[in-house]
Order: structure tokens, then sequence, then C-alpha cells
């Protein structure tokens, strides 16, 4: 197939595109490159590309794909949350005349990288695809209406997708801190701290970025009708847990670490338990490899082969809020987040 994965060189984009090269597709990208001083590790791995900002995307940059692997947007709450208009115009509304423009030239897929923030406070309760959309962040709102917004494009020409992904983790060459599992792993090898700055109670359901993407490529390649226009939480059951047990296995991976808890740390309105067994029945290609043991082992090898210190962990290169409000402290991206031409990158 020919691709167009926008966001590829974001924290999934630059695992998933290796994966997609390795099945033979012909591959482009597009992105804003917003995060380049944030490589970790060997780099990624170069295809063809426009660099172009989502909200600025032609119905020519979209033209003659048979699918487009939708990934780019700010990328978690805290991004989001730091001009929730501008987290609307660039998740919401681009992605939504994205959706328009592919539709508009004859894309026939659209798969679009949602999230199980949708669920929100979701609680106790095990949530499956037909529960109710309860976000409690721009970020988890702008997926929800992209969902809402997409759905009514569907027709016999044009067929969305919508993976909810669980939160993610693992290495990658454009590593993120501010995502659970990455964090408690950092916590403990840089301080010997396995840090929760809850009460550990609320429950996440985590997933693995290289999953993550088989469960984009199993959507791609399977027959239209099963995944038209359909929703997927992408993760497995087995994987709900509550932050407080991902630290008991950090502790237990990372020698010599012990569970520490903030003093002012309380419970976190962020708390849902997801139900993946449809896109385990409906896709039988998604064959989810990883939990969150062999990812915890994976991220400290990672930390220690690249000799992570504390103060890499705690500053701007991978944390996207940080690193964010350094461009733009410097006057290299200007207030709407875009690229200013005539500053050197």
């Amino acid at each position: 197939m020919r691709v167009l994965v926008t966001g590829h060189k974001g924290y999934i984009g630059t695992v998933l595109v290796p994966m997609l090269l390795a099945q033979q597709h012909e591959v482009v990208g597009l992105d804003s490159d917003l995060f380049e001083r944030c490589t970790f590790g060997e780099g990624i791995e170069a295809i063809p590309e426009i660099r172009k900002d989502i909200r600025d995307v032609e119905a020519s940059d979209v033209e003659g794909y048979d699918v487009i692997l939708h990934l780019a947007g700010l990328s978690n709450d805290p991004l989001g949350n730091l001009n929730p208009n501008l987290t609307a115009e660039i998740n919401y509304r681009a992605s939504v005349r994205l959706a328009q423009l592919a539709k508009q030239v004859g894309v026939g897929r659209f798969i679009f990288s949602s999230s199980c923030s949708n669920y929100g406070a979701g609680g106790e309760e095990l949530l499956n695809e037909e529960s109710a959309f309860n976000p409690v962040t721009p970020y988890g709102e702008s997926k929800v209406g992209v969902e809402k917004d997409v759905s009514q494009l569907a027709d016999d020409n044009f067929s969305p997708t919508f993976l909810r992904n669980a939160t993610a983790y693992g290495v990658s060459p454009r590593l993120r801190f501010d995502l659970v599992l990455n964090n408690l792993v950092a916590w403990a090898f840089t301080t010997g701290r396995v840090y929760i700055k809850s009460d550990g109670t609320p429950w996440r359901p985590i997933v693995h970025i290289e999953d993550i993407s088989r469960a984009f490529i199993a959507a791609m390649n399977a027959p239209r009708e099963a995944v038209h226009n359909e929703a997927f939480n992408v993760g497995r059951n087995d994987d709900n847990y509550r932050i407080r047990e991902l630290a008991d296995i950090v502790e237990e991976v990372v020698p010599g670490c012990k569970v520490e808890y903030a003093e002012d740390g309380g419970p976190d309105k962020r708390c849902y338990r997801v139900d993946c067994s449809k896109i385990l029945r409906v896709l039988p290609d998604f064959k989810p490899q990883w939990n969150a043991r062999r990812g915890a082992e994976e991220l400290y090898a990672a930390y220690q082969n690249i000799g992570l210190t504390l103060e890499e962990f705690e500053g701007e290169k991978y944390k996207r809020i940080a690193h964010i409000q350094s461009l733009l402290g410097s006057g290299k991206l200007d207030g709407d987040l875009r690229w200013k031409a005539a500053v050197s990158v």
C-alpha cells in the first residue's frame, strides 16, 4: 500500500514507520517536527516526507494514498492544557479537515490515533467501545470530537477507523518521560526512588508503542468491512494496572530502588479500565507482544545504555510540554505553535 503517516517523527510514528517498511509498504511522512532536538539514541529512519503543520495540509498533500494513518497532534494532557483553544484547533479541527480532504481526493482508508482518554473519569468499571465518553481534559475532548465528526464522513468510498490507544510506554527514538511507566522507570534509575505523584490508586490501561503500531498495521490490512467506521480499544485486558502496581513492578526490575509517594499526592480523576476484547476478536492479526514487566526491563536497559541522568530526565529534551515552552520562550515558535521562518531551528 501507499501510506501517509502524519506525525511520523513522533513518539509512536518513529516506531511505526520501520514496521511498515518491513512489510514493504510505500511510506511517506508528514510532520512539522517540533521535537527535532529530542532524539533519543541512534536516530530516526529517513523516509520521503512533507515538513508541514497539520493545520496547513492541502488536498495535493494527501492525494494518491491508499490509507492515511493519522497520529499528528499535541500528544498529551499537559500539552493540551497549555492552550485549550490551540488543542481544539490542532487536534480536533485540523484532524477533521484532514479527513475531509482525504475523502475529497479519494483516499479510501483513514485510521485515527484516538485514545482511551476519551473515557476520562471512568472509575472501576471495565469500559468497552460502547461505553459513554467522559473526557476530563482538552486532549480527551479533542479526540472525542474527531471521532464524532469523522464518523459522519463514512460512506461506500471513505472508511474511517478509530484506534483508542491505552496509555503508551516503551523505548522510541522520540522518547517521552511524561508517560507513566517510562516516568517511573526513569525516576527509579536516576534517583533510586519510584516516585508516585498520586496516591497510586487510579487505574490505567497501558500498551507498548510496538503493539500500538501492530494495531495500526492490522487495521489497515484488515478487510474493509471488519473495520469500517469502527472503534477499537488498543491493548489487552491483562494490562489494566493501578499506578501502585506499576510502581511495584518497577521496584522489582530496577535494583536498589524503593517506592515513594508524594506527600501531597491524592487520587487522580483520570481513572479508567478498558476492555480490549473487540480488537483481539475482530483483528486476529493483532498479536500484542508486551507487558508491563517486559516493558520496564526494556526501559531500564535503554536508560543504562545511554547513561540517562536526572538532569536529562527532568529537563526539556524528553518532556513535551517543557520542550514546547522552551521553544516559545526562545522565540523559535510563535504563540500558535508554528515555527518562525526567520529563526534557525
